[in-house]
């Protein structure tokens, strides 16, 4: 007798409350073992890949590629005794309910159109072998009449299309569908109706035309934008609508609440970074830092470490629920990152205890995972303060919007050569413009202007750090 087991969404931690299915490793009818690779899911804060709780044979998939689910509900079943023998009469039992099942559907799907449609034989009785998937469970699998059925809508349709699949004999649709096929340039006569009696539904014509839209989309769209692939149209290809997902979904649900919740205000301050390029020079040609990427975003990073050290109050926190300010006494310092599926800003734990090459050594690694998609959920929360790097994109400065939890952020911008008052005299100087932004309610006016005083102090004089370490 086969042992089925069911496999729930866990919890992915933090206190995730749902994930997307974004790739199963499996398919029903695998042999699997414990902790081999069974799905790639997308939480709120990263991708992460489950491993296989079972021995056995994979019966079911219950959840699709892309679909989210919340925690605890069932995503697999396995049979965990696939060996196990199966009482006799177990294989007419489920025939016969096919048998009848098919013969129920067979009445209702008889059809109403004036001119019926040729007669297609019916399949000929497979093994589960056949089949190709695995055991065929009673109620599920191949029944008469699934030919009819529309494509599914995960972007593996169906072609449309062809002397196959064109009819002598009239498409039966209700004007507002005929309507909407005008208007979506789909040809009703190239269809396979789903409605009952042969009718062309509104979903129908709406499959059509995304399988349309793709193929325009495949034309279109350059190898580089990966998110037209999850996407579909409604207007011929003209344009694409992505369903907002994961990353992309925390990202704007946090924004919008931190904007709306925390009162930000951004000070800015341009500063001469000659001798921070001079230092990244040096160190880049040491040997101690050789097998370690040194780039100026280290050095604003050691200068915020140092300027929270002094003003320890900027490194606090909201709650809300309590009424209570929160002063931390470490820095989980975040850097954000740009990756496929969106912004992420994971962070440093405990930052401010690592010495320079260490901290680079976080940063690299720390970006790559990020870039990656393998960052791990613990590094994507308790942010205390945070670094937003826009130089590389040729920006000057911004107004960042503050991470849910935490009080400042620092925007740092493009580092460009320019004419500058330096000892008296115009000279050609590295220069860059640095902005702060801070929850008012922790964070006045001056203890923002002094932080970010102090960050522009060590990018001037690098040196300056030394004294205040």
């Amino acid at each position: 007798m086969p042992t089925i087991e069911t496999f729930h969404m866990p919890d992915a931690g933090e206190g995730l409350t749902e994930a997307d299915i974004v790739t199963w490793r499996v398919a029903p009818g695998d042999t699997v073992e414990v902790n081999q690779p069974l799905v790639e899911i997308e939480t709120a804060k990263s991708l992460v890949e489950l491993p296989c709780p079972f021995d056995g044979v994979v019966v079911r998939l219950l959840a699709q590629e892309g679909d989210t689910v919340e925690v605890g509900v069932a995503i697999a079943e396995f049979d965990t005794d696939p060996d196990g023998e199966a009482p006799a009469d177990d294989a007419p039992v489920a025939q016969d309910a096919v048998a009848a099942e098919a013969v129920v559907e067979a009445p209702s799907a008889a059809p109403a159109a004036p001119a019926p449609a040729p007669e297609t034989p019916a399949p000929a009785a497979s093994s589960p072998a056949e089949e190709g998937s695995g055991a065929v469970l009673v109620g599920y699998g191949v029944k008469a009449g699934s030919a009819q059925r529309r494509p599914r809508r995960d972007g593996a349709l169906d072609p449309i299309g062809g002397a196959d699949q064109a009819s002598d004999y009239p498409v039966l649709a209700k004007p507002p569908v005929r309507k909407l096929a005008r208007e979506l340039g789909v040809e009703l006569t190239t269809l396979t109706p789903s409605g009952p009696g042969g009718l062309v539904t509104r979903e129908d014509v709406e499959q059509a035309a995304q399988a349309m839209s793709a193929r325009s989309l495949a034309t279109y769209a350059a190898d580089d934008q990966p998110w037209l692939e999850s996407g579909y149209s409604k207007d011929g290809g003209r344009s694409t609508r992505v369903p907002v997902r994961s990353v992309r979904k925390r990202t704007a649900e946090a924004m919008v609440k931190s904007a709306f919740t925390a009162p930000h205000v951004t000070v800015f301050h341009t500063a001469d970074v000659t001798e921070t390029m001079n230092l990244v020079k040096r160190l880049k040609a040491d040997r101690e830092f050789q097998d370690v990427r040194v780039t100026p975003l280290l050095i604003v990073a050691k200068a915020l470490l140092l300027a929270v050290r002094r003003h320890p109050e900027i490194n606090a926190a909201w709650d809300d629920a309590a009424q209570e300010i929160v002063y931390k006494h470490f820095v989980n310092l975040g850097i954000a990152a740009s990756t496929p599926r969106g912004l992420l800003v994971p962070n440093i734990k405990d930052a401010h205890r690592l010495p320079l090459k260490e901290l680079a050594l976080e940063i690299g690694e720390l970006t790559s995972l990020a870039r990656e998609n393998r960052t791990p959920p613990s590094a994507l929360s308790g942010g205390t303060i945070s670094i937003t790097n826009v130089g590389p994109l040729g920006i000057d400065t911004g107004t960042p919007i503050l991470n849910p939890g935490e009080s400042a952020i620092l925007a740092f911008g493009a580092i460009r050569e320019q004419p500058w008052v330096h000892e008296g005299e115009i000279k050609v100087r590295w220069v860059t413009q640095l902005a702060l932004s801070f929850d008012h309610r922790l964070v006045d006016g001056e203890l923002g202007a002094r932080v970010l005083a102090d960050v522009g102090r060590v990018m001037s004089d690098p040196s300056q750090g030394l004294v205040w370490a």
